[in-house]
């Protein structure tokens, strides 16, 4: 029932959010003026350093005449300088923009809810399987006959995280030796 709620929530905000992101530029009939510009490169010339100039204008209108503002150059030097430049008309959509990083946002949010759902809800669902609660038990007297034989200096049983790993690494060591006892000592080739 829970997992029904946060999936209809979740899907009901996302929806909310893209009509909204989506809608709202349809509503402006022409592009915004981010979404367009001239970016004239010019290199340095003669004693003057080389600069990018940056100006919202349209494409017939993008060249080192309307876009370097104030020109660097004296009147009779312009025509040399704009030469020089290279100017180039650049179109995005932001609109775009904004949905593809909603949309990124959206999905990693819902899997941080799911994963926050399956860190503090699920191991109160869920039950122990028949099946593998031999296999829990088994390891639990692996643990115990491992930890019986290595001395704890409190006596008391460890049940940290550090020792089940230690445990499991002593496990695996035995089970190597005992695959090198048979395939070198006895010389047993395995088919």
């Amino acid at each position: 029932m829970f997992t029904q709620c946060t999936r209809k929530c979740a899907s009901s905000m996302l929806l909310i959010v893209l009509l909204c992101c989506i809608l709202s530029p349809l509503a402006q009939a022409s592009k915004s003026s981010e979404d367009i510009r001239c970016k004239c490169i010019c290199p340095p010339y003669r004693n003057i350093s080389g600069h990018i100039y940056n100006k919202n204008v349209s494409q017939k209108d993008c060249n080192c005449l309307h876009v370097v503002e104030p020109m660097p150059v004296p009147g009779n030097d312009v025509e040399a300088y704009c030469l020089l430049c290279e100017c180039k008309y650049e179109e995005r959509s932001t609109t775009t923009i904004k949905v593809i990083i909603i949309i990124y946002l959206s999905v990693v949010g819902a899997l941080l809810l799911y994963m926050a759902f399956l860190v503090l809800v699920d191991p109160l669902i869920r039950k122990p399987d028949a099946y593998t609660q031999p296999l829990h038990n088994e390891e639990e007297n692996e643990d115990a006959r491992s930890l019986a034989a290595a001395p704890t200096p409190s006596g008391a049983r460890a049940n940290t995280v550090l020792e089940r790993v230690e445990g499991a690494q002593q496990r695996w060591k035995r089970q190597v030796q005992e695959q090198r006892k048979t395939v070198f000592d006895r010389h047993k080739m395995l088919s």
